[in-house]
């Protein structure tokens, strides 16, 4: 189940902070709790994303882009992201999460994440391609970004997110479109797979 207490208790905590910028980065801290385990006793790894996501609301509220998506009526969405773990989180573990926006292209938001043991070990690190939407589509960034107030040119994108975008475009979709072996049968009824 998603831990919408967590988010609750984010967006209380940064209630009143001040407004962030691009490229500033919003601290969050967060506990490795029983219910985020894995088989292996340690922070499970689709539990990191949930966990990244409580980091990035903080800054949809800072930036005031919570107040704008409810204006506009619109949504926020992960359309991609690229993550590295590096060190395990074990129960009751506490972690420093910092996020921040890196930079957009015509179509996507780039946020940068990564949590941060209390050893000063980077436990994972993470990339996030977001998107604005609307039942029209996707709202452009820059668009995003002037209805915010704020400067509608991206930064430059670090070296390693352009490599990880160009990559991305060369990534075929819809996936996997080669022939498939003869498909397993179904273990119940003993036919084969549709």
């Amino acid at each position: 189940m998603y831990p919408f207490l967590r988010l609750a208790k984010q967006q209380f905590l940064v209630r009143n902070a001040p407004p962030l910028a691009t490229g500033e980065t919003s601290v969050t801290r967060h506990v490795c709790w029983p219910w985020d385990l894995d088989m292996f006793a340690e922070l499970n790894n689709g539990r990191v994303l949930t966990l990244y996501d409580l980091g990035r609301m903080p800054i949809a509220k800072r930036s005031g882009l919570l107040t704008l998506l409810k204006r506009e009526r619109w949504g926020f969405a992960v359309a991609g992201a690229t993550v590295r773990y590096r060190r395990r989180v074990k129960l009751f573990d506490r972690i420093e999460m910092r996020s921040r926006v890196i930079g957009w292209d015509p179509r996507f938001i780039y946020i940068e994440q990564g949590m941060w043991k209390r050893n000063g070990e980077c436990a994972s690190h993470a990339v996030f391609r977001t998107a604005v939407t609307s039942g029209a589509g996707m709202i452009a960034p820059e668009r995003v970004m002037g209805l915010l107030g704020l400067e509608t040119a991206s930064p430059p994108l670090p070296l390693w997110v352009a490599s990880w975008i160009e990559a991305e475009d060369q990534r075929p979709w819809p996936p996997m479109q080669e022939a498939v072996p003869a498909p397993l049968p179904l273990a119940a009824t003993g036919e084969d797979a549709a």
